[in-house]
């Protein structure tokens, strides 16, 4: 596939304003729209990803009341241990970020976040390498949240209209911060659990390697990757420090990130408050249940009322799926859906969903489930009787989510 490479051209701009993806794609006959040749992992510098830091005592309990995921165990004094080794970089226990969204009171989808809690000093040794580091009072609790760029500001401005008197700093780090991706054939079929987490974060082997500890440049130690906690097949994700470089990203290897996008469209993986419509969309029939964004048992949160009710009659009638474009030979066809188009029966006409993302010869949809799995040929464009729509059944998807269960 064509890899794209320049971050500051006008094609990138375009995406950066999220119009029309298909428009990315140039009338080249070699241009394939798809990772078949992509067998080693990539890495793409996110910057429709922004960061929001949460400081403070009441940060957990003032999340827990408005996202949809449990974070409370980031309030634990123990999370898993993923080191035998403890250096300057690498914490003796961490913990895995969790994937969440914030919903309108109605239960519609607004704003996605992937939450991490940073390494604490005084779980890894200090500078020298020669002794643990700072006292537990000394650190202030922090919780980093990987966002939508494009949402940044009005989602700062529901953050602070719900912080009233709790006890918690909520500050925009984008500058210091900064969201990245790892992904690829081989990587997503690679170990099930965390990498080595020596060799996966910053500055690795400063703990007996003066040279490697001189490259952590002092508080930037300690940032990793981690398993995407959506899916594995997605490869993995982290926050670094934005005047870094992450662990494991070969200069031949980083790639830009519409590139990215195609990997997660492909496996129909929305992302962001554009790709699932703010204010719009119900969080079930964008999969984000199944992709370990909502919590059943955590309690109360703005919205939970609606979702639960949907999630316990066990009802769910549309679901977003990854999409085809094909013209009436089977070939795949580029430039020829947008987003927003209806897709319809060939037989009948009526409308099955609509599309909700277009990238090349491949896109999104949200379809009824009924209709979307007929059989190949069966639906096509509004309008555009020469595009048919071949939906791709996900992998990932667990098997009491398709029709024919």
């Amino acid at each position: 596939m064509q890899i794209f490479k320049n971050s500051s051209s006008p094609i990138y701009k375009i995406y950066r304003n999220r119009i029309f993806y298909s428009r990315f794609f140039c009338n080249n006959q070699q241009q394939k729209s798809h990772f078949e040749d992509v067998g080693s992992s990539m890495a793409s510098h996110l910057k429709t990803r922004s960061v929001i830091r949460f400081r403070g005592p009441d940060t957990i309990k003032f999340l827990q009341g408005l996202v949809t995921n449990d974070v409370r165990k980031f309030g634990e004094a123990i999370g898993e241990k993923t080191s035998t080794l403890t250096t300057p970089n690498v914490s003796t226990v961490s913990e895995t970020p969790i994937y969440a969204a914030m919903l309108t009171p109605q239960g519609r989808f607004l704003y996605d976040l992937f939450i991490y809690r940073p390494s604490r000093s005084y779980e890894k040794l200090d500078k020298t390498g020669s002794k643990p580091g700072s006292n537990p009072t000394d650190d202030p609790f922090d919780l980093l949240a990987d966002v939508d760029a494009t949402v940044m500001d009005e989602l700062m401005d529901c953050f602070l209209k719900f912080r009233l008197r709790s006890n918690v700093d909520i500050e925009n780090v984008s500058e210091e911060f900064s969201c990245w991706q790892r992904f690829g054939k081989n990587l997503s079929t690679s170990s099930d659990s965390k990498e080595e987490p020596e060799a996966s974060a910053l500055g690795w082997g400063a703990g007996v390697d003066k040279a490697g500890q001189s490259s952590t440049k002092g508080n930037t130690s300690g940032w990793q990757w981690y398993k995407d906690p959506r899916l594995d097949s997605l490869g993995f994700r982290g926050i670094f420090p934005s005047n870094t470089i992450p662990p494991l990203v070969e200069a031949n290897k980083e790639t830009d990130e519409l590139n990215y996008l195609q990997w997660r469209v492909e496996k129909g993986v929305a992302e962001g408050s554009t790709e699932i419509p703010k204010g719009e969309a119900i969080p079930l029939e964008y999969n984000l249940a199944g992709l370990n964004a909502i919590s059943f048992d955590k309690g109360c949160y703005v919205g939970q009322e609606s979702v639960a009710r949907t999630h316990h009659r066990g009802v769910i009638r549309k679901r977003l799926l990854p999409l085809k474009f094909l013209n009436k030979s089977g070939n795949e066809v580029e430039q020829k859906v947008a987003p927003g188009s209806e897709v319809v029966g060939v037989s009948s006409d009526k409308k099955v969903g609509t599309v909700t993302t277009a990238l090349g010869s491949r896109g999104m949809g949200l379809l009824r489930l009924e209709e979307a799995f007929k059989g190949s040929g069966s639906l096509s464009i509004k309008g555009q009787d020469d595009v048919k729509i071949e939906v791709i059944r996900p992998d990932w998807w667990p098997s009491e989510w398709f029709p024919d269960h």
